[in-house]
């Protein structure tokens, strides 16, 4: 591919703004949609008539194609272009959240939100590596990730908000429809906007590569999936998990052999990012499942409505926006490792004053102080991961880093809830023989909420011991592999 001219590359500085505002509220769709229909599934069961296992079925769809795809659809868009990647996905999306929103029978409903994950997997780890390659220098693309992980993270808590005030106020159909709106103003935009970019030399893709870490990653969380609807002993959650074992093992020696790998063995064992994918797996472990658990808890133990529980989670998406906006500049002025210790510390914090809420607390008094610390602690937290994960990411593997540090994400969240939600079932069901069934509720919650918080307090430890002391990002951003530049967007 031919380089930029020096008026191309000023034109694509100029439009740089712009280009990011669109791929952030993408982002915020995409993301958004991982729990938006959290606070709806109880409308959905009565208007469509789903049974209970199939209900779950509207979420985990979405998780098990967006988690699974995502190393696909990043090495995809490297060897494709970006750009051209990014818009088939926001254009599958759009169509998929169509067939949502005029869903009639259960089965086209779950078939959407399967599309909808796909499409998110293309357009999700696309629109980061862009957005790497348009933010080229150390300050400038720390700012960016942190508007982008801050969005990010607003999106998942949002979508609850939304979920609730819509459901509440209209119907559940149009939690899937106003996504059309964002999906048709980017596919407007974002060609005006963002040059197409893809991998400097000519490389082909790694076909089994990809066939056998798309199905380890699918394997993997549909197993996790259900080892939280039915327990570890189900054979039917056990099996996929050896299966996704398996799957990796195999991909794992393939990789080391293949000239042209999906995923280079090098690429993961920079310790950085090493270091920073598997705080996130921690990080989206815990945060995932508090979501879920809290929106559970404020409706059946604190019996708020569906609009009332949804705006209840305003002052933690004010929250999110406040860590958002100190977390690039904790990044650029303390480092990224004691920026991540900090903002790890917080969030567990937050999950231990949440951890105590009860049956008659007040909001303000009970639910909102550890609201408001964790949400801090989490938009702290998200941008700078991302500048973790990223670190010395070049021209050639952007879409893979993002596609990997999305994998973990989504991974993570699955992870989270299906072992916490498990854990704090168990604990409910055993206590609720010889207690009341609020208290045992409450317990059950609290015990979850404690896990999570250690599970943080072990990434803390993570980031401290592996990453380097006083590592600056100009040091991180730079080192083993090249800076990014615009040399091949075209």
């Amino acid at each position: 591919m031919t380089s930029l001219s020096t008026a191309a590359t000023t034109n694509v500085v100029g439009r740089r703004g712009p280009a990011l505002v669109v791929l952030c509220f993408v982002q915020f769709m995409l993301v958004l949609d991982d729990n938006v229909v959290s606070v709806a599934l109880p409308s959905m069961r009565d208007d469509l008539g789903f049974s209970t296992a199939g209900l779950a079925w509207v979420v985990n769809a979405y998780f098990l194609a967006f988690g699974g795809l995502l190393l696909l659809f990043g090495r995809m868009a490297d060897l494709l272009g970006r750009r051209r990647v990014f818009l088939t996905g926001v254009a599958l999306f759009g169509a998929a959240s169509l067939v949502c929103g005029l869903a009639q029978e259960p089965w086209q409903l779950v078939t959407g939100r399967f599309i909808q994950g796909a499409g998110a997997a293309m357009a999700s780890p696309a629109a980061l590596a862009l957005i790497t390659l348009l933010f080229p220098g150390t300050e400038e693309r720390t700012k960016a990730f942190g508007i982008w992980g801050g969005i990010a993270g607003l999106g998942g808590t949002t979508g609850l908000v939304i979920s609730g005030a819509l459901t509440g106020l209209a119907s559940w159909r149009w939690i899937f429809l106003i996504n059309l709106p964002v999906a048709l103003a980017a596919l407007a935009l974002l060609p005006r906007l963002v040059p197409e970019s893809r991998a400097g030399r000519a490389v082909r893709l790694d076909v089994p590569g990809a066939l056998l870490g798309t199905g380890a990653l699918v394997s993997l969380v549909y197993g996790l999936l259900r080892t939280g609807q039915s327990g570890w002993g189900d054979t039917t959650a056990v099996g996929p998990l050896v299966l996704a074992v398996f799957l990796a093992v195999v991909f794992v020696a393939g990789e080391a052999r293949t000239a042209e790998p999906l995923v280079p063995l090098s690429f993961l064992s920079f310790r950085f990012r090493a270091a920073a994918n598997g705080a996130t797996l921690l990080f989206s472990a815990a945060m995932y499942a508090m979501a879920f658990l809290l929106m559970v808890h404020l409706q059946t133990v604190l019996h708020y409505r569906p609009l009332t529980a949804g705006l209840a989670y305003l002052p933690y998406c004010a929250g999110i926006l406040t860590g958002m906006w100190l977390s690039s500049r904790a990044v650029i002025r303390l480092g990224v490792r004691p920026a991540l210790i900090i903002s790890f510390l917080i969030s567990a914090a937050g999950l231990l004053l949440l951890s105590g809420v009860a049956p008659g607390d007040g909001y303000a008094s009970g639910v909102l102080p550890g609201m408001l610390v964790t949400s801090l602690g989490c938009g702290l937290s998200l941008p700078a991961l991302t500048v973790a994960a990223l670190t010395g990411t070049t021209e050639e593997n952007a879409g893979l880093g993002s596609a990997v540090l999305s994998s973990v994400q989504q991974v993570g969240g699955a992870v989270g809830v299906a072992v916490l939600v498990a854990l704090a079932t168990r604990r409910s069901d055993t206590l609720a023989a010889q207690d009341d069934l609020l208290h045992a509720a409450t317990e059950g919650f609290s015990l979850a909420l404690i896990v999570g918080a250690v599970l943080l307090t072990l990434g803390a430890v993570l980031i401290a011991v592996l990453l380097k002391r006083d590592q600056r990002p100009a040091d991180a951003l730079n080192a083993q592999e090249a800076p990014v530049n615009h040399r091949n967007c075209t």
